[in-house]
């Protein structure tokens, strides 16, 4: 598990591909990594299989490479990197299980004062998870929504997020890894199982008022 706080960009250094997964190699000054250990890269959680002290290396899955950017990865593109959380820790973010839901693609990522908007596409099957002011992970970052709208979110980039994540390099049709919020995903899958109710009455019963 996750917060969605960055804590280094890395440089993909490798990333080799068949028909049964693939293993990325990616530069990276984290400290008291070992063997086994669970990163986010890019949002999505993969284990060490290899380390040293200046890379780090993973094998992807299948799965993780069709449903994630991480296949379109080329030498020298940054990655973002987030080690698992400590149970000891400050939650500072959201919880973030690294594990990526969809891609999507920037429509439009300009300067807002000293901020920065970043619109992004949103399928219709994925709109009922989203909410204003909710939280949401992109390539493993930790954003707060600011608006949803028919097709699209759109996100505040403060400038240290900026500067101190993957989004420095993103451009307008850059694809984004996206995980939606767990507790939204639980909420509605609820919903949809109990059936015939009113939705005041399942929330209710839900969170059993």
């Amino acid at each position: 598990m996750f917060t969605g706080l960055i804590e280094e960009v890395g440089q993909v250094l490798r990333l080799s591909t068949s028909s049964a997964g693939g293993r990325l190699e990616v530069s990276s000054s984290l400290n008291g990594i070992k063997l086994g250990d669970s990163v986010a890269v890019n949002g999505a959680c993969l284990t060490v299989v290899s380390e040293g002290e200046s890379y780090l290396s993973f094998e992807v899955s299948q799965e993780t490479l069709l449903r994630t950017n991480l296949r379109f990865l080329k030498r020298g593109d940054r990655v973002n990197l987030e080690r698992a959380m400590r149970a000891d820790s400050r939650l500072d973010g959201h919880l973030v299980l690294g594990h990526v839901d969809f891609t999507a693609r920037i429509r439009s990522f300009k300067n807002v004062g000293e901020h920065r908007e970043l619109v992004v596409e949103l399928p219709a099957d994925y709109e009922v998870y989203v909410v204003e002011k909710g939280s949401i992970a992109l390539d493993g970052i930790s954003l707060t929504i600011n608006y949803v709208r028919e097709g699209e979110l759109s996100i505040n980039v403060i400038p240290h997020t900026y500067e101190n994540t993957n989004l420095a390099f993103k451009r307008e049709g850059d694809l984004l890894n996206v995980e939606l919020d767990i507790l939204g995903k639980y909420v509605v899958n609820y919903l949809r199982k109990v059936g015939a109710k009113s939705s005041e009455d399942k929330i209710r019963e839900f969170f059993g008022l």
